[in-house]
């Protein structure tokens, strides 16, 4: 008998997977960090209770929406609950920081929040970005809740992790690279 080498099948079969969505109420802790040089960092969100840890990347610019949001949402928050004490913006960095290895979930698209005043916690609500042609439904969610303190402590945080990168040029506000920097604003020009 002639050697053969088996052919693929014609089709493949697969189980669609069922869309994750778990659910970490409260957190003991949630936080976020960047890896990587300025201009090429990877910015991760991450929270743990108990023996379950989730990672989830993030952009520069959804961290600094979201920091700005969670301020907002606080304020309005203080102003329909008054007798709520004033929530604490104090954090540890040496516990802001994440530490390799990091296995991120999926890569966030939507965050939303929420507060359930009976227990005065906040959720962080973090959907999964949707490929092309994906439904709504098929997209992982996880939902982080915390103490407003926590919350705070985190819109902190995010807001210096994010200064923290590339310098910004004082003329045309851009970021100045480490090799350079090509400033539409001088247009070969000098003053």
């Amino acid at each position: 008998f002639p050697l053969t080498t088996p052919r693929p099948p014609l089709f493949w079969y697969t189980t669609p997977m069922s869309p994750i969505d778990l659910e970490l109420r409260p957190v003991e802790h949630i936080t976020a960090d960047a890896i990587g040089q300025p201009g090429k960092r990877i910015f991760y969100l991450h929270a743990w209770q108990a023996e379950q840890t989730v990672t989830l990347i993030l952009e520069k610019l959804q961290l600094q929406t979201m920091a700005v949001g969670v301020e907002q949402f606080l304020a309005e928050i203080q102003e329909k609950f008054p007798e709520l004490p004033e929530a604490s913006a104090e954090y540890d960095e040496d516990k802001m920081h994440i530490h390799p290895p990091v296995d991120p979930l999926f890569r966030i698209g939507e965050i939303g929040m929420g507060f359930d005043a009976d227990q005065d916690l906040i959720v962080l609500v973090l959907r999964e970005v949707l490929v092309e042609g994906a439904q709504p439904e098929d997209a992982n969610v996880v939902r982080v809740w915390c103490t407003r303190s926590q919350i705070r402590a985190l819109a902190r945080w995010s807001v210096e992790l994010a200064s923290r990168g590339r310098p910004i040029c004082p003329q045309c506000g851009g970021p100045i690279e480490p090799e350079g920097h090509f400033c539409p604003k001088k247009n070969g020009h000098k003053h």
